[in-house]
């Protein structure tokens, strides 16, 4: 299998889906001629031409509410909001909208869009170009949300998202991007929604997480085990909504002690949702207080400081060394 960094591996979805599927298009801005700010894009306008690959112009709100028509009309759009910060323009048209399609007809439409989004800090950004803000599209009920973390669940969880017949939001962690390279089959390969992955193993503790925060954790949580000759369970959420609480929640009981990671801010977010099933399903297995490692509750800082608001290695490894030292 060839190895192949996050861009690339997205770039394969998307090939072979329009290939295999000629109502698959691709709209955006830039996402044609100039094959994407960050390349994802790169090779579909020359092979699948202006009808398939569509330039738009710099307006999100157009971008959506053509997508939504596109859907409507028998094709399946992947529409590329160049940041998700640039997402919030589009909201509208899906939260009234997109979201709705199924209920509002009561089942006689659906609404088979994707909407792209690269997220997340840590590639010293602009301003509206680092949020994580997952956790307001996953709380509007008919939306599904995706974050993958590596290259290999990426291209399969985007092909799970453009065969899906109700909207997706796939949030791609740009700090992935071309940060790790894993193997890639070149054959059809498709996760399904709804359903998390077990990183590592084990039975001392559980860690949470999801997107761009899977690999620090791991770090942290390979420092962690070296020293102290335990082993750690790590759970991949891949899908914020829905969310599989099953995985986490089996987890917690086996291990008896848990820790959430995200980027987004802490207030008001999927980890305190995460926790929420945790207290519901398995509080009477818990023999520690749960700990989160999260974004602090400011705007993101710019670049110069983002260091200091990501979660990162060290923070994650206390976080995991004080709960497994909680009597």
């Amino acid at each position: 299998m060839p190895k192949m960094n996050m861009v690339q591996a997205i770039n394969l979805a998307m090939m072979q889906e329009m290939a295999s599927d000629e109502t698959v298009v691709v709209l955006g801005e830039d996402v044609g001629v100039n094959e994407g700010v960050f390349r994802v894009t790169a090779g579909l306008h020359n092979a699948y031409g202006a009808d398939r690959v569509i330039d738009t112009p710099l307006a999100e709100s157009a971008i959506m509410g053509t997508a939504i028509g596109m859907s409507m009309g028998g094709l399946k759009p992947v529409a590329e909001m160049q940041f998700s910060g640039f997402s919030y323009l589009a909201f509208p048209q899906l939260e009234g909208h997109a979201s709705r399609m199924r209920a509002r007809t009561q089942g006689i439409f659906t609404c088979p869009l994707v909407v792209r989004m690269p997220y997340g800090g840590g590639v010293r950004a602009l301003e509206h170009h680092s949020e994580s803000r997952e956790a307001t599209y996953a709380h509007i009920p008919g939306l599904k949300v995706l974050t993958p973390s590596t290259p290999r669940n990426a291209r399969a969880l985007l092909v799970a998202a453009i065969r899906d017949p109700d909207p997706v939001i796939y949030m791609e962690p740009k700090r992935v991007y071309r940060a790790y390279k894993e193997e890639v089959p070149d054959e059809e390969e498709v996760l399904p929604i709804g359903q998390a992955s077990i990183a590592r193993k084990g039975d001392a503790l559980t860690v949470v997480t999801w997107g761009a925060m899977l690999h620090p954790t791991l770090a942290a949580v390979d420092a962690v085990q070296e020293a102290r000759g335990i082993e750690i369970e790590v759970v991949d959420l891949l899908t914020i909504s829905p969310m599989d609480a099953d995985s986490f929640v089996e987890s917690v009981k086996k291990t008896g002690r848990a820790v959430v990671v995200q980027e987004a801010p802490r207030s008001f977010s999927v980890s305190a949702e995460v926790i929420a099933h945790i207290n519901d399903d398995a509080l009477m297995y818990l023999e520690a207080p749960i700990k989160r490692i999260t974004h602090y509750d400011v705007p993101t800082p710019f670049f110069g400081r983002e260091n200091y608001y990501i979660p990162s290695e060290d923070r994650i490894r206390w976080a995991i060394e004080e709960t497994l030292d909680f009597n």
